[in-house]
């Protein structure tokens, strides 16, 4: 498929996902969702895909934020369909997908551009990049999910002050509280982004899509009952018996 907004680029089981809106720092309009929304569909139906990056074109910014200018004629009813249907198309979709998706972060990471990096599995991020919700200098709040995966990413006080005050942090701020796993030189991000997939690749998918599932449950109460049911399923599953014969037989699995 084509796409207007977005760029797919695949290399060996690694699938690069690049948000192409420079003149407006990569803002996510309605139309961006959507394609983002078909690309990871597409993605986590392709068998030879193991592991998708999403990232920003240019080194100024990932995504700076949502594309303020369709909010502008929104009532209540208007705004809470816009943001369930983004969590619906988009940023659930990649939460739950069944393989790794790693955000490289290459600039600003701002409300709806942070947004998207947290519902990632993995973040990495450039030195230049910023990150931020700002949404309240507009009188908004988060509305794709900030509220809620970010103060399970580094507790509710820091989330609050993010919030709150609207300021932006740095990579090595976002890494100091575990916003971001590694940072790294803009020049280095994709490289290294894609160093880290590479070693993924080479794991089971099938446990990793279990895998997924369960860390998703972590701060629930059905957690525990995942882990245990997804244990249980591995072992009827082919990775399951190439992977223990492998290390028997002391030779690398072939997945």
């Amino acid at each position: 498929m084509s796409y207007e907004n977005i760029l797919l680029h695949k290399e060996d089981k690694i699938s690069i996902i690049t948000i192409n809106r420079p003149e407006s720092l990569n803002a996510l309009n309605a139309q961006t969702i959507k394609e983002l929304s078909t690309a990871i569909e597409e993605l986590n139906d392709d068998s030879s895909c193991r592991v998708v990056i999403i990232t920003g074109s240019g080194e100024k910014s990932f995504v700076a934020g949502a594309d303020i200018k369709e909010f502008t004629d929104l009532g209540q009813k208007e705004a809470e369909e816009l943001a369930q249907k983004g969590h619906h198309l988009l940023f659930n979709k990649i939460e739950n997908m069944n393989k790794p998706v790693i955000a490289a972060i290459n600039g600003f990471a701002l409300g709806g551009g942070l947004e998207l990096a947290m519902a990632c599995h993995i973040r990495y991020a450039s030195e230049n990049a910023k990150l931020g919700l700002p949404e309240v200098t507009l009188g908004l709040i988060p509305g794709y999910g900030g509220t809620q995966r970010l103060p399970k990413l580094v507790g509710k006080g820091i989330a609050n002050e993010m919030i709150f005050s609207a300021k932006m942090i740095t990579a090595q701020r976002a890494k100091e509280i575990s916003l971001v796993n590694e940072v790294y030189p803009i020049e280095e991000l994709l490289a290294k982004t894609k160093e880290l997939a590479s070693v993924i690749t080479r794991n089971s998918p099938m446990a990793i899509a279990k895998a997924i599932h369960a860390v998703n449950l972590s701060d629930t109460e059905k957690g525990f009952d995942a882990e245990i049911k997804a244990f249980g399923e591995v072992f009827e599953l082919d990775d399951k018996k190439e992977g223990v014969t492998a290390f028997i037989e002391k030779r690398k699995p072939n997945f």
